[in-house]
């Protein structure tokens, strides 16, 4: 049983991330002082949304420069805090140096935001922005896990530096975290662990995110020919905030949770917004056959590998959320409600042009 005081500040790293974001605003609307942990805080660009969200709530709004390789460069901003949330964390599938560019920020980083903790003798309670990539893989890994559905129990064993390397750093960070939160009994670690975030951001520049690149690509007729039934899942940025709401202030929160409302495939989510938006942009109007993606989609794109094909195309992702619906009584947006705010963003920020 852990009690956080609403009146003490919460900080959030990587504040101005996608999903940080919401998680700001919602701890705003509470009332809430968070210490938001940015790279820059002099770039008032990339804060000028926080600001806004802190103009026009209860809560108030503090920046604190910090590094995810910087040892200790989060202490300051700790100080006084009983909650941290932890976001920080690269997120993108085409890197260079897997090693360098993923792997090593999302480690060493949650290590230091984790050790820091041990010496901040206000903290009570760590819960870090984990992903369903630190579970499975590939859809396959779904279907092969007991039950043929991953839960919290399961860990990804099949990532690695070489094959879905994204994948495979997120499973180091929650597993350096848990490591971490047993050499200490001053804290406990809530873990959230989101499928493939989309939903309206905050900051309009997020449309830009890794995230929204399976979206860009249903829309500007990349995938116009037709989309693959790719298993995977979704859910909605304003439930993972929400998630992490109550896995920092639910004193019974406990554990890892997965955060996944929808299991889909790709060609559902293009038929879906197509409902909406088909008339206007050139949306996959059918399921590609298998064959085919393996023919031609190591050729659009390199992350389409044939391995990764063979384990997503034609394969189901399934989730079971029963944890996060039973212990903090989350419910979640449909599919569409999240889809079509998405897409509207993109629109509105110039990302498509309509069909001639």
């Amino acid at each position: 049983m852990t009690q956080i005081d609403k009146n003490k500040p919460v900080l959030v790293t990587g504040a101005t991330g996608f999903v940080a974001g919401w998680i700001v605003k919602r701890l705003l609307e509470e009332g809430i002082t968070v210490h938001a942990a940015v790279r820059d805080p002099k770039k008032t660009a990339k804060i000028a949304h926080l600001e806004e969200l802190a103009k026009n709530s209860k809560g108030s709004i503090k920046y604190f420069k910090s590094d995810l390789l910087s040892p200790g460069s989060y202490k300051e901003a700790m100080e006084g805090c009983e909650l941290v949330y932890h976001t920080a964390s690269p997120f993108t599938i085409d890197v260079n140096d897997p090693v360098k560019d993923l792997i090593e920020p999302a480690e060493q980083g949650t290590a230091n935001v984790l050790n820091t903790a041990k010496e901040v003798s206000s903290v009570k309670r760590v819960v870090v922005t984990s992903s369903c990539a630190a579970i499975y893989s590939d859809a396959i890994d779904t279907v092969n896990a007991p039950g043929g559905k991953i839960t919290e129990d399961v860990w990804n064993t099949t990532a690695s530096v070489e094959y879905q390397p994204y994948s495979y750093s997120k499973t180091l960070a929650e597993k350096k975290a848990w490591e971490i939160a047993e050499t200490q009994s001053q804290w406990d670690l809530v873990t959230i662990n989101p499928s493939l975030v989309l939903g309206p951001p905050l900051n309009p520049q997020a449309v830009t995110s890794e995230s929204f690149n399976l979206l860009r690509q249903l829309g500007d007729g990349t995938l116009k020919a037709g989309a693959p039934k790719m298993g995977i899942g979704m859910v909605d940025v304003r439930d993972v905030a929400e998630a992490h709401y109550r896995a920092g202030f639910n004193p019974e929160a406990k554990g890892r949770h997965i955060t996944s409302a929808h299991n889909t495939n790709l060609f559902e989510i293009g038929n879906t917004l197509g409902k909406k938006f088909g008339d206007e942009y050139p949306l996959p109007k059918r399921a590609l056959p298998k064959w085919l993606v393996m023919l031609v989609g190591p050729m659009t794109n390199k992350s389409f590998t044939r391995k990764m094909i063979r384990n997503n195309v034609n394969i189901p992702f399934t989730a079971d959320n029963s944890k996060i619906k039973r212990e903090l009584g989350m419910e979640f947006k449909p599919m569409s409600e999240t889809l079509n705010d998405s897409f509207k963003v993109m629109i509105e920020e110039g990302m498509f042009n309509a069909k001639e």
